[in-house]
């Protein structure tokens, strides 16, 4: 194993530094693994509404950046509090979404340094029931990217006022505030002067001891550094692909699934299924822009949109959520 860094706190550039590392470095001898800090920000999911996401005064007043990852899961708020972690490896006897198998590593690094950090839920990592880091992944030509972020020493009231959160998500936890369901990593440990770059550096040479290794850094050559910014500004610093667009549809249906939340907009224009868009925190390794073509237009009956469904092999866009249960969303209310 390798690490890498992109000596860089600007969250566009970082996020096509991680895409460019998992699409492109060679993983026939080597697997890698890349920890960066980001300057505050907002990331959200491949799948998400950036709009619902974010409180865009907030957003607009502290001149924050959002970005889109293009990983599935929620929103997350990221400041200079934040260690962020890649995993790039092959796929180890599947091309499917399985976080216990990739995040091992970051739970045990963790219980080394005193940490009593568990697995939690489809992909969390918690301290005493609070979340302390959040994951997602992504599959790609075999490869898997196993990235999360660690709240080490995040401004945590900054982090309840960047974003919105669904009241059914917070109650699924069991709490009544984003501010009550997390917590950081620097109070419980024994140094309270570490700065997150410490914690990296200690994280870091952690991950590698369960790999028999010393920590080896690769570094891209011109060249790659070149595909990086290729991807930034095709990309990563376009607000076309940050907020996406905004949906239009007058009907908006939502549910929460264990695989996460599917909300669906659309419009009934003459008893058809008009301006579809399809959002949420749900993981999959396929885009379900696929899925929304296939829907958007079509007759506004369930047994339609169930045969269409059916013909996508779902657990590879939403996980586990079968055709029928995603097309109760559409019909809920009738």
């Amino acid at each position: 194993m390798k690490y890498l860094e992109s000596h860089s706190n600007d969250p566009q550039y970082n996020l096509s530094f991680e895409e460019y590392i998992f699409k492109n470095l060679p993983l026939e001898e080597e697997e890698y693994v890349y920890l960066w800090i980001n300057s505050p920000s907002i990331i959200i999911g491949r799948n998400q509404n950036a709009y619902a996401e974010i409180n865009e005064d907030y957003v607009i007043e502290n001149n924050l950046k959002v970005c889109r990852r293009i990983t599935g899961g929620g929103a997350v708020y990221h400041d200079l509090g934040n260690l962020n972690f890649s995993f790039i490896t092959k796929t180890k006897g599947h091309d499917r979404i399985d976080f216990k198998q990739y995040y091992i590593p970051i739970v045990n690094a963790l219980k080394a340094i005193g940490i009593d950090a568990e697995l939690s839920g489809r992909n969390d990592i918690t301290i005493e029931g609070k979340k302390c880091i959040g994951s997602s992944q992504s599959v790609y030509n075999h490869r898997v990217l196993s990235n999360g972020c660690i709240l080490f020493n995040v401004q945590l009231e900054e982090l309840a006022k960047a974003l919105n959160v669904r009241k059914e998500k917070l109650a699924s936890k069991g709490v009544k505030s984003v501010r009550a369901r997390v917590t950081n990593i620097a109070p419980y440990l024994e140094d309270k002067n570490l700065s997150t770059e410490d914690f990296e550096a200690i994280l870091l040479k952690e991950i590698f001891k369960q790999f028999d290794q010393e920590p080896e850094e690769y570094v891209l050559s011109e060249e790659e550094l070149q595909g990086v910014k290729e991807i930034y500004d095709s990309r990563f610093s376009m607000d076309a692909w940050n907020y996406g667009k905004k949906p239009v549809g007058e009907v908006i249906q939502y549910r929460k699934f264990p695989a996460g939340f599917v909300e669906l907009a659309y419009d009934l224009d003459n008893g058809k299924i008009r301006n579809f868009y399809i959002n949420g925190d749900f993981f999959g390794k396929e885009d379900v822009e696929e899925i929304r073509e296939k829907l958007d237009g079509i007759d506004y009956k369930k047994s339609k949109v169930i045969e269409i469904l059916e013909s996508f092999k779902l657990e590879d866009y939403f996980g586990n959520i079968t055709a029928g249960e995603l097309a109760d969303v559409f019909f809920q209310d009738c």
